[in-house]
């Protein structure tokens, strides 16, 4: 068999086109004669949005984005467009780019948490924010309807200096007077470029961990939401006696954290949040937060979050949907429990920065001198919960599937249906649905917006064994529909 060349007829699968990311198997669905195509298509649609017709590109590391990133470049110059190229980036550097230059529009060449053999764009016209569904479904329709319009007037620009100026508006104001001893994992991704240094800049002494750029991958993926780069992060923390581990997504994208504690126990983002926003809380007087519909329940009956007058709202799971809620709804945060944290003035710009949030961690333990990040973790309520699971659904199916189920939970509210021995007090049908039971528990379920599965997520205030009779309930419920098959790993409770 002949491999793909990509540089054949322009080859751009409409399945690329998701919610809120542009992205493809490369070049097997999109390759460089479709990417360029991608280019004019996001260059005219910059031209009908009437803002300035200039954007900043950068790229991960991956061993293909340079190539992916200049055919990008390519059909984004034949539109009229002036590319601001900030060069090797990660997905926050880009956004700050923004700011830093004044420019509207943004294109970050990465295939975000997918493995090797995937590309895509992460787009944004109004800063701090990134596509959505409406923006990537004009796109789509521009790219695949061949209605991008070529103009004269494209440029490119060679920008330096960008990453001391990321680095700077990191660090500048921070100076632990704690020392701290951390564990910096990148998965020798593109995060390895750049975590390390903010760390060091700020007085924390550092252990790195698969931190020299590889685009390989050699170790693992570097995604701080699989169990194989946790696993490695908690090993190296219990070795060396480290104060926690910070990991980050550096196959590209470098916006999400993953933390584990000293006892070597990784702490879920979504309780990470809630470290974060209690102490956020006490600063700025009834403090609004946005979380995602998987993140745990505890943000709804904290006693400190109560007692400060602070309140949570549930959202659509996805970097854009978050952003854009935070933004519109003057939130001083947003967390989502795949580790992005979107963090707005004062204290970030309003995008998912894992390096603001590694900062901001280290700042809370400096201000909690006498506490590890472990004893922060076991002040918050109890709860057991466990990680999302994601049974196979194909992408054709997957709506359709989640719509069904919601109406057979609404049937089984209204009939007074019993969920693993409990009542149904609600269900919140912003994103898939998500059901509280009448002890506080829940349980989600949701269509993937990245990948052919459903997401699959439970936890209850009462023990391990009444998670794991809602997770059954909810298993038993999302297999009556034929489409969908098996899950990614087993069940497991955390507390």
């Amino acid at each position: 068999m002949r491999p793909i060349s990509p540089w054949s007829a322009q080859r751009i699968a409409a399945s690329g086109f998701r919610e809120y990311d542009a992205c493809w198997r490369y070049p097997e669905e999109i390759n460089l004669s479709g990417i360029t195509r991608l280019g004019i298509g996001i260059g005219t649609q910059i031209h009908a949005a009437g803002i300035a017709p200039q954007i900043v590109v950068g790229h991960d590391y991956r061993a293909y984005s340079a190539q992916v990133k200049s055919a990008l470049v390519a059909g984004l110059v034949q539109a009229g467009i002036s590319v601001h190229d900030i060069g090797l980036s990660v997905s926050p550097m880009a956004y700050f780019t923004q700011f830093h230059l004044d420019i509207a529009a943004v294109a970050m060449v990465t295939a975000s948490h997918n493995p090797n053999g995937w590309t895509g764009v992460k787009i944004g016209f109004e800063r701090p924010l990134t596509h959505g569904p409406d923006q990537m479904a004009a796109l789509r329709d521009i790219v695949l309807g061949d209605a991008g319009i070529q103009r004269s007037g494209g440029r490119v620009i060679s920008v330096t200096g960008v990453r001391d100026a990321y680095l700077d508006d990191l660090c500048r104001t921070v100076k632990l007077s704690r020392k701290l001893r951390i564990v910096c994992a990148t998965g020798n991704g593109t995060a390895g470029y750049f975590a390390p240094e903010i760390l060091r800049r700020i007085g924390a002494e550092v252990i790195p961990l698969h931190c020299e750029l590889d685009h390989s991958f050699p170790n693992y993926n570097p995604n701080p939401e699989t169990l194989e780069m946790l696993n490695d992060m908690s090993a190296k923390v219990l070795e060396t006696g480290a104060d926690l581990a910070l990991g980050f997504d550096g196959d590209g994208d470098g916006d999400r954290c993953g933390v584990v504690g000293p006892d070597g126990q990784e702490i879920f983002a979504d309780k990470v949040g809630l470290i974060l926003a209690r102490d956020y809380s006490r600063q700025f007087p009834d403090a609004k937060f946005v979380v995602d519909v998987k993140s745990t329940g505890l943000f709804a009956t904290d006693p400190v979050l109560s007692r400060n007058h602070a309140t949570t709202e549930y959202w659509r799971t996805g970097h854009s949907h978050m952003k854009r809620r935070v933004f519109e709804t003057g939130a001083i945060a947003g967390f989502e429990k795949s580790g992005h944290f979107i963090l707005a003035p004062p204290i970030g710009k309003g995008y998912d920065c894992a390096m603001r949030v590694a900062v901001e961690i280290c700042r809370i333990l400096d201000r909690h001198a006498t506490q590890s990040i472990a004893q922060l973790r076991d002040e918050l309520p109890k709860s057991f919960a466990m990680p999302a699971l994601s049974p196979y659904c194909a992408d054709t199916e997957k709506y359709q599937v989640i719509d069904s189920l919601v109406d057979k939970l609404h049937q089984m509210r209204t009939s007074g249906t019993p969920f693993a021995n409990h009542s149904i007090n609600d269900i919140l049908t912003i994103n898939g649905a998500r059901i509280t039971l009448d002890n506080g528990a829940w349980a989600l379920v949701r269509a993937s917006s990245n990948t052919p599965n459903l997401v699959v997520v439970c936890e209850s205030p009462d023990s391990s064994s009444d998670l794991l009779h809602i997770f059954w309930a909810m298993q038993a419920l999302i297999h009556t529909e034929p489409a969908v098959g098996a899950y990614d790993r087993p069940f497991k409770a955390v507390v």
